[in-house]
């Protein structure tokens, strides 16, 4: 076998690993402990703590007060839940329109540092034992908190992460994959959890043990990987509720699409290098395999192997290799066809569902090599610019 067949056939079973075996041998393990340990039901939980719900908002004006209502609407009693909003650096009506609501306490700072400066401000001043963090841009189901408190019965418990649900929008395209991921993303999420734990939280709804807390730099970029990742190399896990939810729209356009996904992509170069213990099987047994096989990879050996599977298979197909690559190599033109198709129809906010995997697939992965740039020469600033969403179908 020449070196690029082994080329090609490690980059593609890389490939297929990261986004379909992970998740297929995750399912196996999991069946082989239901069977061994048995499928105890979960116990109803009355488990009712204090707790702080806190959300960073920047210049949400347009949005503001239908968040600080659906805050409100929770069905958690009164008396235990304390509802801040933090709004450092926001130049236009937001603060007023907050200030309009007695029972939600404001915390403005004219300095604008990012998301994870604001967090940790506002965390050192939180008295309740648990914390629930949204973004500002969601909207919960009103059960929300009293679900993912009722998981901290269990002291093992660090984190809860909720679910993301992306809503139906008019005519945005952006939704369709989008949509697709997350749906698949929420799977894996239940699989790992059953499993052991959450492999990072999603920053839309997640909730912590505020003794667990650790201030993080100001410079960091994806703060709720960051956050739950550190509670759990403290022995905790991060858990996972399903039915707490939190709603938004997909990105207004392909080009906010972009711009967000390739700062997750940049965040998540400088939380690996932070995180670097992880990799570590014997200090981190119980995280590391599923930490490298639904992360690590997804932002290294994945993306390269899609490039290097394409020039190997080409250069086997010039030189006359076996007939197999003259196969594989259709199969990638195809592919890589689809992908295109899916890309000029976004573009005219044409919806084939079909045609948004490959394209979105695709998209993600050339993202992850523009965040990488953009890390490398440090232009991904923690100060996050917002991107514009889609008005959701009413």
């Amino acid at each position: 076998m020449s070196i690029w067949s082994v080329i090609f056939w490690t980059s593609l079973i890389l490939v297929c690993y990261s986004y379909v075996g992970y998740g297929i041998f995750l399912y196996i393990v999991i069946r082989i402990k239901r069977l061994l340990q048995g499928n105890s039901a979960r116990k109803e939980s009355t488990f009712e703590p204090e707790v702080t719900f806190l959300v960073a908002a920047y210049n949400e004006e347009d949005f503001i007060a239908e968040k600080i209502a659906n805050a409100l609407s929770q069905s958690y009693p009164s008396e235990k839940i304390r509802f801040v909003f933090v709004t450092d650096g926001s130049s236009d009506r937001t603060n007023e329109i907050i200030s309009q609501y007695p029972m939600v306490q404001l915390l403005y700072d004219p300095q604008r540092k990012g998301k994870m400066a604001a967090v940790n401000r506002a965390m050192a001043l939180v008295k309740t034992p648990f914390v629930v963090l949204s973004d500002a841009n969601t909207l919960l189901n009103t059960s929300a908190v009293a679900l993912l408190m009722k998981r901290f019965e269990d002291d093992r418990v660090g984190v809860v992460a909720g679910e993301k649900k992306v809503m139906p929008t008019t005519g945005a395209a952006e939704a369709q994959g989008e949509g697709m991921y997350w749906k698949y993303e929420s799977l894996l999420k239940k699989w790992d959890a059953e499993l052991y734990s959450v492999m990072g939280a999603a920053g839309e709804l997640i909730a912590i043990r505020t003794a667990l807390f650790e201030q993080l730099p100001e410079d960091t970029i994806l703060d709720d990987f960051m956050l739950s990742f550190r509670i759990n190399m403290k022995g905790y896990t991060v858990m996972y509720e399903p039915a707490a939810y939190a709603m938004e729209t997909s990105s207004a356009s392909l080009g906010d699409e972009y711009k967000r996904k390739v700062r997750i992509c940049a965040g998540g170069f400088q939380s690996m290098g932070r995180l670097l213990p992880l990799l570590n099987p014997f200090r981190y047994p119980k995280i590391t395999w599923q930490y490298v096989s639904h992360r690590v990879l997804r932002w290294t050996l994945a993306p390269l192997g899609l490039l290097l599977a394409l020039v190997s298979n080409l250069i086997l197909i010039l030189t006359k290799a076996n007939d197999i690559y003259i196969i594989t190599g259709i199969a990638q033109l195809c592919f890589y066809s689809a992908a295109l198709a899916g890309y000029v129809l976004t573009r005219r906010q044409i919806k084939a569902k079909y045609l948004y995997i490959p394209f979105y697939f695709v998209f993600m992965n050339v993202t992850v090599y523009i965040g990488f740039i953009r890390f490398l020469r440090k232009r991904q600033s923690a100060v996050w610019e917002r991107a514009q969403r889609s008005i959701a179908v009413q």
